[in-house]
């Protein structure tokens, strides 16, 4: 059994800096046609200097062939303080701005504080009228397993108070931010793949997995049910965001594990092989690329990705970062990009 997608889109990704960005982007860019890129570097990005220049670095790492089948969607770190005339002018270059609450996780320091309606009006006005959509990390400072539930009702919040801004709800892990879907016609979301396969339990529920480690941490089962639901049915509000969020071995094999899960290379495969399994195939191009067009208004550059119903065996690492999966067998393989 063979499968061909049609320029899949990873609609939330890490590629980090330096020589971890030399290991990881091209992983991406062997499978993807697209994606888009977070800004939560040291120091992050926040000028169009600076958003020039990473994607410049980014387009560096890639073998030639690459470079006119994947295009990197760069993204502004959020700050209040934005103009509107700076906004006209990076519009161009922009995909998304991204909004982190302050210290929630990696690199998000910098972050919002609060979530004052007229203090932020100037710049998410603006948003709504260039039509440069909001992409947030959702999550309060409160139980950490109640973090995400807890700011939904900020979700709601913006979406009723600005109506003409598009705001994707990151890496969605319950079943509330599900049910927010279809309250506003102006909320969507990204799911990652992780959070489509596992919960708390497979986390920390024997041995700790520092592997599968992440913020937002998975949750319950019956939170992974309702992501499944939507994803797996093609709901027209959700969209691949893989989160790939790479770190060095040591740094997750440590007291103070970092958060992140590192999918990007094996992501497609894995996807091919959960939709297969609950005979959904056949809705896995709009989650990888359909709706994400639509949401973002983009055309990717125009790539077919071949999979084969064949086993392939994970790395146990690329470079110095662990995948999901190291050294495990997924029933899918991918045998070209076109």
């Amino acid at each position: 059994m063979t499968l061909t997608l049609t320029s899949p889109l990873d609609m939330h990704l890490h590629l980090r800096d330096g020589e971890m960005l030399q290991t990881v982007a091209p992983l991406t860019a062997q499978h993807f046609s697209g994606a888009i890129i977070m800004p939560n570097l040291l120091p992050p990005i926040v000028t169009k200097e600076a958003l020039l220049a990473y994607r410049e670095r980014i387009l560096s790492t890639l073998p030639d062939t690459n470079i006119s089948s994947f295009t990197p969607l760069m993204t502004l770190f959020f700050r209040p303080d934005y103009s509107r005339e700076f906004l006209e002018e990076i519009h161009p270059d922009l995909a998304a701005i991204k909004l982190y609450p302050a210290g929630i996780t990696t690199n998000s320091e910098g972050g919002l504080s609060g979530f004052d309606v007229e203090e932020l009006s100037p710049v998410l006005t603006a948003m709504g009228d260039l039509g440069i959509p909001l992409c947030i990390h959702g999550e309060t400072n409160g139980f950490v397993m109640d973090r995400e539930a807890e700011f939904v009702p900020v979700y709601e919040k913006l979406a009723a108070a600005f109506p003409d801004l598009k705001i994707i709800m990151e890496h969605i892990t319950t079943a509330a931010s599900v049910a927010a879907l279809d309250r506003f016609d102006n909320l969507y979301a990204t799911i990652t793949l992780h959070h489509l396969l596992i919960t708390l339990d497979d986390v920390a529920g024997g041995m700790l997995q520092p592997h599968l480690f992440c913020k937002p941490i998975a949750k319950r089962y019956e939170d992974r049910e309702a992501l499944l639901q939507v994803a797996l049915n093609a709901h027209p509000k959700v969209m691949f965001g893989s989160d790939s969020a790479p770190h060095p071995q040591d740094a997750k094999e440590c007291p103070g594990c970092a958060a992140g899960v590192f999918t990007a290379p094996i992501a497609l495969q894995a996807l091919a092989a959960l939709f297969d399994k609950y005979d959904k195939l056949d809705n896995l191009q709009a989650f990888v690329n359909t709706n994400a067009c639509c949401i973002y208004g983009i055309t990717p550059p125009r790539t077919t990705v071949t999979l084969k119903k064949q086993p392939f065996t994970v790395p146990v690492k690329y470079g110095e970062v662990v995948p999901m999966f190291a050294g495990q067998e997924i029933g899918w393989s991918i045998t070209t990009k076109f």
